[in-house]
């Protein structure tokens, strides 16, 4: 049985974009027909099942969440923090300094994580639409449970990508993230992908709104996932 990129995408809970960085960035079984994406159900679940994740509705059969981690989103958007009016040319130096704060890390590890960065490719910029990318270390790293960070950053100006978003708005806002573990990096995608989706809390992810409003649109995605016995949970 062959499922297409939409029902791909719902079965997961995530945006098609993202879906598409899956099959780029963790080979994603996949096949081309006359310019449409197909994918073989059992291929994708038995991909899924290697990840620790499985999917949210009826396509693949589905027995637990996506969100399989358990990580938080506010907690680690505390850790890498909210930083505005950030020129597109200065975006590496974010970077870099988020990382040079990752909690639960050697120095040796902050370096090495802050040269791949530096190094051509060495950053997936992930497009979502609606002003939003999801950038990310293009290899993934095992740093350990409480090492991920995440970063919000509101461009001064729209950025250029090599690979624009499909709706034509420029980027302007950044979620940049560094996942704990290989695991927790498709969690955190799901994750951002289900905030960043169409809705009041993505309206809330605004320039205008304080500090402390986006911790609180972000922390209720949080608690919505965790369920009632999640609430107040840390990762």
């Amino acid at each position: 049985m062959f499922l297409n990129l939409i029902q791909i995408a719902e079965s997961f809970g995530v945006s098609e974009g993202v879906v598409e960085g899956w099959i780029r960035d963790e080979g994603l079984p996949h096949t081309r027909d006359r310019g449409r994406l197909l994918f073989d159900r059992a291929q994708v679940a038995q991909w899924a099942a290697n990840r620790g994740l499985s999917s949210q509705a009826g396509f693949l059969a589905p027995e637990h969440s996506v969100f399989a981690t358990g990580i938080r989103l506010e907690p680690l958007l505390r850790t890498g923090g909210i930083w505005r009016d950030v020129a597109a040319e200065d975006v590496g130096d974010v970077f870099d300094r988020v990382v040079s704060a990752l909690p639960r890390t050697t120095a040796s590890v902050r370096q090495m994580l802050a040269q791949r960065l530096r190094a051509p490719g060495g950053v997936t910029p992930a497009p979502v639409g609606g002003g939003f990318a999801v950038p990310h270390p293009s290899a993934r790293v095992a740093l350990g449970r409480d090492a991920g960070t995440i970063a919000l950053l509101f461009l001064r100006d729209g950025m250029l990508l090599p690979d624009p978003p499909s709706d034509g708005v420029p980027v302007t806002r950044l979620f940049f993230f560094v996942a704990p573990s290989p695991r927790a990096h498709l969690d955190l995608l799901g994750r951002l992908s289900r905030l960043l989706g169409r809705g009041p809390r993505r309206d809330a992810l605004t320039e205008g709104a304080t500090d402390e409003e986006i911790f609180r649109a972000v922390a209720t995605l949080d608690d919505e996932l965790a369920g009632p016995a999640g609430k107040g949970a840390t990762p």
